[in-house]
């Protein structure tokens, strides 16, 4: 089955470059382009594609606006958020508005291919230093408007096991910290996304920050 994707950048020479990388990959093909965040949710919910790539700054409605729109309608559209990380203060504001992953304009060509095709199998994306430095972004703002988020009805291990995804950490390296297999970390992921009403992992990792179970960078 061929995987839709749907361009948002207001870039047209980045676009372009996507729409030729994506053009040499199989079982993916580009369904659309918008070049802003209006044009952008009326083309998701026309197409109903299977991930929108999308920028967060653009003229008018920007991404992160884009993006909640998208994820509250009915397409089953998931979005990928492209963009400068070091220079962008609303990456936090994405997560919440439901994206569920990151890809950043210099990586590799081929971890985009790679990124498209998780997120469109249901996965979220978000590699442990983008989630290091989104940490520490969400660390710095103030929390003194909002009380800590309580957890119920997970157990210590997966309390555990929670902290460390909040961490960034992936499957393996939960395993290795806790002297469990991966494949019972990725069984304790899944209880947790299950109990804990979570869309994908990111959501996760947000849960593990507004529950206080991630400290403040040093």
């Amino acid at each position: 089955m061929t995987i839709q994707v749907i361009l948002a950048d207001d870039q047209p020479l980045l676009r372009a470059g996507l729409r030729r990388l994506i053009a040499h990959a199989p079982g993916i093909d580009v369904a659309g382009e918008a070049g802003a965040g209006t044009e952008a949710v009326h083309l998701a919910r026309a197409i109903d594609p299977d991930v929108v790539i999308m920028d967060i700054r653009m003229p008018g409605m920007d991404g992160i606006e884009a993006t909640r729109l998208i994820t509250a309608s009915d397409t089953h559209a998931r979005v990928l958020v492209l963009t400068t990380f070091d220079d962008d203060d609303y990456v936090y504001a994405a997560l919440r508005a439901g994206a569920s992953g990151f890809l950043v304009k210099d990586m590799v060509p081929e971890d985009i291919l790679t990124a498209v095709r998780v997120v469109a199998a249901g996965d979220a994306i978000i590699a442990p230093a983008v989630t290091r430095r989104l940490i520490g972004q969400f660390a710095s703002q103030p929390r003194t408007d909002r009380k800590p988020l309580k957890l119920t009805g997970i157990t210590n291990r997966e309390r555990d096991v929670l902290k460390l995804v909040g961490l960034g950490m992936s499957n393996a390296e939960i395993a290795a910290a806790l002297f469990i297999t991966p494949g019972t970390a990725k069984i304790h992921v899944a209880r947790l996304l299950a109990k804990l009403g979570a869309r994908d992992r990111i959501q996760l990792v947000i849960i593990a920050y507004e529950a206080g179970l991630v400290s403040t960078p040093h």
